[in-house]
């Protein structure tokens, strides 16, 4: 298994990708591409990465251990 901090690292990028990409489509299908959806991503952004870190530190735990059983 991975030491403690590089899963902390990991779940830091992985939940900064995954709300970037993520902000970045919904609001890109809704606002389409202008300076308006250029706004809103960075503002939804900021608000997203904090809250998808909290969740990845449960969610990560979760998707592992099921996975370990899902494998074994």
């Amino acid at each position: 298994m991975h030491k403690k901090h590089t899963l902390i690292i990991a779940q830091l990028f992985i939940s900064l990708m995954m709300a970037c990409l993520m902000t970045g489509i919904f609001s890109l299908l809704e606002l389409g591409f202008s300076l308006t959806w250029l706004h809103a991503w960075a503002k939804h952004f900021l608000l997203a990465w904090p809250v998808a870190f909290c969740l990845s530190l449960v969610v990560g735990n979760i998707g592992f251990k099921l996975a370990e059983k899902v494998t074994a």
